[in-house]
């Protein structure tokens, strides 16, 4: 028998757009109480206030330890605990490793793994207190399938490493009654490459069209944010351990 998220509390990493969004709202029209962690307060609040009372703003960086500890304290205290956490914060910059540099290394790998680590440890003393806790990882298809984008080796090694941290953590926290699932979208339609630089973009596509003339497309945002929902409803003593969703649908890819 499932269970419900009706009534639940969620925070959520990375809840300004894309997957996180839909997921937050997702969550919102189940019943749930959301957490909305983003950088961007303004945007944070403006989203709050359309989503209604059960969605609640907690802006911060969460590549910043003390920044994603207030957050996430933030949310228990505004709903009274904490029963899941969906750590989808992330960041992708592409580039190849003869150009690597080191701000691009760095504000990857602290986002994506370090902010995750961060919240995860925030989140945990909250967890321990619920009938029914929850911690969802957004890992990347990119961690496991060579044919998505090519140019996002960090972010893809990011991702796999996110994967592994995930495995250890069911183990370490079954006894706590936790469970951990690792949630692995493929590509959909969002804003993720906005801000990227066009010259590394155009080489990322450029060397992604020499592996082949077709990609997958078809996938929403809200399907991820239903598969979410999916994870989330397991009863107590039940987790998904790996759910992967990814569009199927052959087109040929965009050139410049």
């Amino acid at each position: 028998m499932m269970s419900t998220v009706n009534g639940r509390i969620i925070a959520v990493t990375g809840a300004s757009g894309g997957f996180g969004l839909a997921m937050a709202k997702a969550l919102l029209d189940a019943g749930a109480k959301v957490g909305l962690i983003a950088r961007s307060a303004d945007k944070l609040e403006s989203l709050c206030a359309e989503l209604g009372p059960n969605a609640f703003a907690a802006p911060a960086d969460v590549g910043h330890s003390e920044a994603a500890a207030k957050a996430i304290q933030s949310v228990a205290a505004h709903f009274g605990g904490l029963d899941g956490l969906v750590n989808n914060a992330g960041m992708a910059r592409p580039g190849f490793a003869d150009d690597w540099r080191d701000e691009d290394i760095n504000a990857q790998l602290q986002l994506n793994i370090a902010g995750l680590m961060y919240c995860c440890r925030a989140a945990l003393p909250l967890l321990k207190a619920s009938t029914n806790p929850r911690i969802v990882n957004v890992s990347s298809a990119s961690a496991e399938h060579h044919d998505e984008m090519a140019g996002l080796s960090l972010y893809a090694a990011s991702k796999a490493a996110v994967e592994r941290l995930s495995r250890d953590l069911r183990r370490e926290l079954a006894h706590s009654g936790i469970g951990v699932t690792i949630l692995r979208p493929g590509a959909a339609m969002t804003d993720f490459a906005a801000g990227w630089e066009f010259e590394r973009l155009k080489s990322a596509v450029t060397a992604w069209q020499r592996q082949g003339p077709w990609m997958d497309s078809g996938m929403q945002p809200e399907h991820v944010a239903q598969s979410l929902l999916f994870c989330l409803q397991m009863p107590a003593g039940v987790s998904v351990d790996l759910l992967e969703v990814r569009p199927c649908t052959p087109v040929e890819k965009f050139k410049f």
